[in-house]
């Protein structure tokens, strides 16, 4: 999958580790990063311990918010496959401070 459409380079990197279910994918977030799922406040830890190796992007369809912003067909485990969007809002020192992920229509 082509991840160069992804132009914010820490997004980019983030999401090469989501998709290889590797665990550096936490190095790019602040310690206690806000996260919501469809709206929903969630534990951002606790949700990646499950996730992480076993959902990713099956495609990238979209970038936006100079690269921030990420929209594409997800594979979610057990929750089956739909488009969805990742959000990713840069805090103090270039980490992650919050995720907003969520179903999308595009």
């Amino acid at each position: 999958m082509d991840l160069s459409k992804i132009t914010h380079p820490n997004v980019r990197k983030a999401i090469e580790a989501l998709q290889a279910g590797d665990k550096s994918w936490y190095s790019f977030f602040a310690d206690q990063p806000v996260m919501t799922d469809d709206g929903n406040t969630v534990d951002f830890k606790s949700f990646f311990g499950k996730a992480l190796g076993h959902e990713k992007f099956l495609s990238i369809d979209k970038v936006e918010n100079e690269g921030k912003e990420v929209y594409g067909n997800f594979k979610a485990g057990s929750w089956g496959t739909f488009k969805v969007f990742f959000k990713f809002h840069e805090g103090a020192g270039g980490k992650f401070d919050r995720l907003d992920i969520g179903q999308t229509k595009y």
